[in-house]
Formats: structure tokens, C-alpha cells, sequence
């Protein structure tokens, strides 16, 4: 019988690899493709809840294209930055589809905070402005960066907005993202300040069955391009009743969430990201348009993400390998 192992990559090992963001965005573009083709298996995410607003999700997906399939069980826990701790935390398993033995079992921190932001500037290729140049960002933490990052890849951007309830945190940000990509930014003192007058807003505070429902109707411009990686939980439905189209990445799951408390009053889906990047439906047709697309957080931008990190973890010697 051949010896079988695994590859163990710890959050440092992931983060070592060296994955750049267009690569991640790259990937997911073709993931996103695959899924409005069918291609691809992704059942809704089962979890638990141990904490009011927090969540332990299992995540599997199948992307037959990448020949990547495996399943993230990550944890999303608000009261974790009062214990000096992460608020997401999480492993992944990666499976040879051709045998289904474990390939890898990897840290989920790294790949999370990415994958989502890439997926934020993926949808905003299709239904933002090409010539989107101000940014708005409500919550400046992990994501807030992320975010930051992948759509600066991808727009000409001049300046950033960014809002926190903690204002020392708007200004930390400011002060590192400021250096990290070479653009204005600054921190304001209103969330309202980080979305009138913004081409592309971002909210990305702790996921909330309850929303706190800052942005009002009339904040966000004719023409702006919205990506609450927070859910609804930043926006009032008044606001959200504004959007000419209300998209999401997976409808499935919307639905699903909705059944377990969430997104109580949106508006109709006009498409999902797959439908969208596979032609079938369309993205922005008009320059005046307020587009708004929820993306979840799919199974698929883990997978996409992670198959790439394993080959060149494997080629480059980075990680531990274990016995099966």
C-alpha cells in the first residue's frame, strides 16, 4: 500500500506563499464562471451558533475545472476582539477528487480575508463604474483592508474614505493603507462621510442578525457601486430599496440565510455573481445605476484560493508534511 500524507499549512506557511491578490481574483473569476455554467457543487452551508452572532460554518464546494474540492470550517465570533483574538478563525481540508484522501489541511485566516475581498473587486468589475476613483470603507478592520487592496487592483483609484466606530482604528488605517498602496486616505468622523460622494462603498463590520442600520436612504450616490461583506447589518432597507439591482453571489444561500433570520427586508435578487460573469444575466447597463451585490462568502472562493496555495506550497517546500 503507498505511503499517504498530508500537507499541513500553518496561518504563517499560508500567508508565506505569497499568493498575490490579482492571482486570487484571477481564480475566483474563473470559479464564478464555472458556477453560472453549473459546474460546479456547493451545497448551502450548514452551521452552528454557540454565541449570539456568532457562527461555526462548514463550508464544501467542488470546482471540477480546478480539479479543487474540499470544505472550510471556519468561525466567525464578534466578542473574540474584546479577548484580544481573531474574529474569524478556521481550518481547511483539500481532497484529491480523484481519490478523495486528504490533500492538505490549512489555516483559514489568510485565505478568508483575501478571497473575500477579491470577490468584492470581482463584483465590482462587472457592476461598478470602470472609472470608479473613490472608495468608502465602513469598518476598518481585516476586511476593510482586504477590500481595499483587491479593488485597488483593478480601479484607478485617487481617494479613500474610511469610517470606524472606534475612530483610533479609522486612523490606524488611514496611516498603514495610506503607505501600503499610495493613495489619500482618510479617516472621517460620520459613516455618512464614507458613502455620499464615494464611487464604490464597502461595510465591513461584524455580521449582525439584527442590523444596525446606519446607512440611510439618500446616502449613496446614482451611479455607486455597494459591497456589504457585513450582510445587510450597515444598511437600513430604505437604503437597500434604492439599488436598480440587488445582486448577491449565491441566491441559494440568501434564501437559506433568510430562513435562519437573515436579510428580513431586501429587495428582489436581480442575479447571482455566476450568473452574471457567465453572460447570463446582465451586470451594469447604465452609468447612473446604484448596484448593490451581497456577496456571502462561497465555498467556491476557498477552493479557488486554496488549490492554487497547495501547488505552490508543494513546489516551493513550504509546510510540514504528516502521516495519513
Amino acid at each position: 500500500m503507498p505511503e499517504t500524507k498530508l500537507l499541513y499549512l500553518s496561518q504563517a506557511d499560508v500567508s508565506a506563499v505569497g499568493l498575490a491578490m490579482r492571482e486570487i481574483i484571477d481564480a475566483l473569476e474563473i470559479a464564478f464562471r464555472e458556477k453560472g455554467e453549473g459546474r460546479v457543487e456547493m451545497p448551502p452551508k450548514p452551521g452552528i451558533h454557540p454565541q449570539p452572532d456568532a457562527f461555526i460554518h462548514a463550508m464544501p464546494a467542488y470546482i471540477p475545472a480546478m480539479k479543487s474540492a474540499g470544505l472550510k470550517w471556519v468561525s466567525g465570533f464578534p466578542q473574540n476582539l474584546e479577548r484580544g483574538l481573531p474574529y474569524i478563525t478556521g481550518l481547511l481540508v483539500l481532497n484529491d477528487p480523484e481519490t478523495g484522501l486528504p490533500l492538505s489541511v490549512m489555516d483559514c485566516v489568510w485565505i478568508t480575508a483575501m478571497r473575500t475581498g477579491a470577490a468584492t473587486a470581482l463584483a465590482a468589475k462587472y457592476l461598478a463604474r470602470p472609472d470608479s476613483a473613490t472608495v468608502g470603507i465602513l469598518g476598518c478592520g481585516v476586511q476593510g483592508r482586504s477590500n481595499l487592496l483587491a479593488l485597488n487592483e483593478l480601479f484607478p483609484l485617487t481617494e479613500v474614505r474610511a469610517y470606524d466606530i472606534v475612530p483610533e482604528r479609522a486612523e490606524a488605517y488611514a496611516a498603514e493603507m495610506n503607505e501600503k498602496i499610495g493613495i489619500a486616505v482618510q479617516p472621517v468622523g460620520q459613516p455618512r462621510d464614507a458613502v455620499t460622494g464615494c464611487d464604490v462603498v464597502v461595510t465591513a463590520g461584524p455580521i449582525l442578525k439584527e442590523p444596525h442600520a446606519t446607512i440611510q436612504a439618500g446616502w449613496l450616490e446614482a451611479g455607486a457601486f455597494a459591497s456589504p461583506v457585513d450582510f445587510d447589518s450597515y444598511w437600513h432597507p430604505d437604503a437597500l430599496a434604492q439599488a436598480d439591482k440587488f445582486c448577491t453571489d449565491d441566491t441559494a444561500q440568501l434564501r437559506y440565510y433568510q430562513q435562519v433570520g437573515y436579510f428580513r427586508r431586501i429587495p428582489p435578487v436581480h442575479a447571482d455573481l455566476g450568473e452574471i460573469v457567465s453572460g447570463k444575466r446582465p451586470g451594469r447597463e447604465r452609468d447612473d445605476e446604484r448596484i448593490i451585490c451581497c456577496n456571502l462568502g462561497l465555498a467556491i472562493d476557498d477552493m479557488a484560493t486554496a488549490i492554487l496555495i497547495y501547488q505552490q506550497a508543494v513546489e516551493r517546500g513550504i509546510g510540514t508534511w504528516l502521516p495519513l
